[in-house]
């Protein structure tokens, strides 16, 4: 059982698998990897933790998440193109002005951004108004910070 090319033990690879592919926590990757029947659970994270402070392990462990991450997103892509295509071949194969080909015409328009809702505010002050409202707020609550009694020195 000794270590391969990669500088792991195929316990330590199993670790490295279960965290990063399987998505396990150091502690549950190195009860799935090691005997732990006779170590506790502060003994178990500590050297889970000593496992992962090894280069190698942490490496193969971020490859394995970087390409779980890649899987993730190129399924997106290709979920969100299959979508696509059906609904432009409703849009295209509907009858007339069929609700199917709106809503997909719509769908396909929301897909690419082409509707957004713009929540449009209007403000009449102008910034000497504004500076001079925000002076006036200051300036109260320092002075009512000045009228309350200090907390501190009741404490003495």
């Amino acid at each position: 059982m000794g270590k391969p090319r990669s500088g792991l033990t195929d316990k330590q690879r199993l670790f490295a698998m279960c965290v990063g592919s399987r998505g396990m926590t150091y502690a549950d990757g190195y009860r799935e990897a090691y005997d732990c029947d006779d170590m506790s659970a502060a003994s178990i994270r500590r050297e889970a933790s000593k496992l992962m402070a090894n280069p190698d392990i942490t490496s193969m462990v971020n490859r394995l998440i970087a390409a779980k991450e890649a899987q993730v997103q190129a399924s997106a892509v290709s979920d969100r193109e299959r979508v696509l295509s059906k609904l432009r071949g409703w849009l295209d194969t509907a009858e007339g002005a069929d609700a199917m080909k709106i809503r997909s015409a719509e769908l396909l328009g929301k897909s690419v951004g082409l509707f957004k809702d713009v929540v449009e505010q209007k403000s009449t002050a102008n910034s000497a108004e504004v500076e001079a409202k925000l002076q006036a707020k200051l300036e109260q609550l320092l002075a009512s910070e000045h009228d309350q009694p200090s907390e501190a020195s009741d404490l003495h």
